[in-house]
């Protein structure tokens, strides 16, 4: 059999064609290779560069790989977080003709580290509390997308620094089913799937001197648990509200943007009893203030990132003379935005020397620069101003 390379985007299969096939991947010189931190996985998986790419390379079997290549296409298609599926590569053999396994590529998601590399400084419990949080807004968006996961696992996760919180992507979709919708017992034996297996890889960190003596793994595994079903019920009980009771109903709604996600459908029932107002996020999607940001800027960042510069963003234009109030997200305000990125947000990032900025993404940076602001700003008891916490930053990370 010759060589295949299947790609939906006909630029993959060149980008991949220079890569060493027909050599075992445990095998492939380093000069193909790049050095990043790899998760635990069953099978072997190789960071390779292709072009101006990073990508992951896979060997499984080609059913599996053809399968988890268009599960992770679906995912995609869906808005979930997940690795970028790129190809799928068959026909593999060695320099004596003998077939080797097939593989699957994905795209490599920067700025992304398995949760062992996390952990390679004792990791505080209160991040450990983010990096969970992050794993089951994960599992409630593939649930609720119909899609059971199978393997919910740390290993199977990437994390990526998502302003003071994290945002956790899909890695392994090698046992997920699409459904149209799930069942109780399939939500119920994915959550605990993935309470048995966080509690085992928190106790091979235990093991390994890895974990903070304060965190129990057995705890921590069952508390995934919880997370998961408080955020379920928040992102799918039904809410009826009276009429005249706008405020309760703005609370209800501001806690869902804070989870990340949007009322998808509200209804206005009449009855004898006086109208009420009915919402249920049965069509929720995540990224509330990310779409805002995007749409008014054209930054494309993480959730906790955007909600961060929407409010600096904010407090900026309410500062421009032709700041227009009454019509915060109208096209005057797309105008302001824009200048912000041009005046604020472009020369601040830029201030910061490139050795420094290299290792963060800029909607990360500014964020950092705007922590640093608000704990000057305190220090002082006075608004310190951006420029000054910038060039108190660098200065701070020059002296290391």
């Amino acid at each position: 059999m010759a060589l295949q390379i299947s790609a939906t985007n006909p630029e993959h299969p060149a980008l991949l064609l220079d890569l060493p096939w027909h050599t075992p991947l445990e095998e492939w010189p380093e000069e193909y290779l790049v050095a990043l931190p790899r998760g635990i996985s069953r099978h072997v998986v190789r960071y390779a560069r292709a072009g101006t790419e990073v990508v992951a390379v896979k060997e499984l079997a080609e059913r599996p790989a053809t399968r988890e290549y268009e599960l992770l296409r679906t995912l995609d298609r869906m808005g979930i977080p997940a690795v970028d599926p790129l190809a799928v590569v068959t026909g593999r053999t060695d320099a004596a003709g003998d077939p080797l396994e097939p593989v699957l590529i994905t795209r490599h998601l920067g700025g992304s580290l398995p949760y062992r590399s996390m952990f390679e400084t004792t990791m505080r419990p209160t991040t450990m509390n983010r990096l969970m949080d992050a794993l089951a807004v994960l599992l409630v968006r593939l649930h609720l997308a119909g899609f059971a996961w199978g393997d919910c696992s740390l290993s199977n996760t990437l994390f990526r620094r998502d302003a003071g919180a994290f945002a956790a992507y899909l890695v392994d979709a090698e046992t997920g089913e699409l459904h149209e919708r799930l069942s109780d017992g399939q939500r119920d034996y994915d959550v605990d799937l993935a309470r048995v297996n966080i509690a085992g890889e928190l106790m091979d960190l235990e093991a390994a001197g890895a974990l903070h003596p304060s965190v129990d793994p057995i705890l921590f595994g069952t508390a995934i648990c919880d997370r998961y079903t408080d955020l379920w019920t928040e992102l799918t009980r039904e809410s009826v509200y009276p009429v005249d009771q706008r405020c309760d109903m703005d609370r209800r709604i501001r806690r869902l943007n804070d989870l990340g996600f949007d009322v998808a459908e509200m209804q206005i029932r009449h009855d004898d009893n006086g109208d009420t107002v009915t919402f249920v996020p049965k069509v929720v999607d995540a990224g509330h203030h990310q779409r805002q940001l995007l749409r008014l800027t054209g930054l494309d960042t993480e959730e906790n990132q955007a909600r961060r510069l929407l409010n600096d963003l904010e407090h900026w234009m309410a500062t421009q003379d032709d700041y227009a109030p009454g019509d915060p997200l109208g096209a005057r305000a797309e105008v302001l935005a824009h200048r912000w990125v041009r005046e604020v947000f472009r020369p601040t990032v830029r201030a910061v020397p490139e050795d420094i900025r290299r290792t963060l993404d800029p909607a990360q940076l500014f964020h950092e620069l705007l922590e640093h602001r608000w704990y000057m700003s305190e220090q002082a008891r006075h608004d310190v101003g951006l420029d000054a916490a910038t060039e108190d930053y660098v200065g701070r990370a020059a002296r290391g």
